[in-house]
């Protein structure tokens, strides 16, 4: 959300200076780290909203800063940006506190997609809700169209209600592991396609309203 304060650590300066650009225009305050010897001091000092961490720094490796303070008990949302792009890199990554994880060489309105989407998960929660005419009643946590309850498995149930946190927001498939599966790092990608195909099928049937749009090789977006 503009007016928020972004922390962003990358020893690359260009790579720096074009973050801090971006995201400039984009309405935030920008804090920008060529390593991390200043970030705890920052932490306590600004009000942030959002670290954006790269993994390959000088002294110590990103995600093994950000498991030490969180360890501390910081718990700022972060996004790892980083040219580590293996599929056990991400799963590690998440494993040591990633909100989300984006891979170099990357496209700004990603980017700028992903903070958006970090940042306003971090601050929004869904009491009683309606999208369109898909009505979420918390107290029973249960979902209905039109005042038909929809038949929802756990998994399905909790997969749609982050949807709901998050309308209009591009979703990853890592993010979605991460966020609705107990235990992401047994959970293949492709697992979450089926999860939503078969949610598609319970609130959607015909395909007519496309609650849920897939966006091709970045994840989902619910409208």
């Amino acid at each position: 959300m503009q007016g928020s304060t972004i922390l962003v650590v990358e020893d690359e300066q260009d790579i720096l200076d074009l973050i801090e650009y971006t995201l400039t225009k984009e309405g935030y305050d920008v804090i920008s780290c060529l390593n991390t010897k200043l970030v705890e001091q920052l932490l306590n000092e600004e009000d942030v909203s959002l670290i954006i961490m790269d993994r390959n720094l000088p002294n110590i490796e990103g995600s093994v800063f950000i498991k030490s303070i969180r360890e501390k008990g910081y718990n700022h949302p972060v996004i790892y940006l980083t040219a580590k792009d293996k599929e056990e890199d991400i799963l590690e990554g998440f494993s040591r506190g990633a909100d989300d994880y984006i891979t170099k060489p990357f496209n700004l309105d990603v980017l700028k997609a992903r903070v958006n989407a970090v940042i306003k998960r971090s601050t929004k929660n869904v009491e009683i809700e309606k999208i369109r005419d898909i009505v979420y009643k918390a107290s029973q946590k249960k979902f209905y169209i039109t005042d038909q309850e929809i038949n929802l498995t756990h998994l399905e149930h909790d997969l749609l209600l982050e949807f709901f946190k998050n309308q209009d927001v591009l979703l990853s498939r890592e993010v979605l592991l991460q966020n609705v599966w107990e235990d992401f790092t047994d959970v293949k990608s492709k697992t979450v396609n089926v999860a939503i195909k078969r949610l598609k099928e319970k609130i959607d049937p015909t395909g007519e309203k496309e609650y849920i749009k897939s966006v091709r090789g970045e994840g989902y977006i619910f409208a």
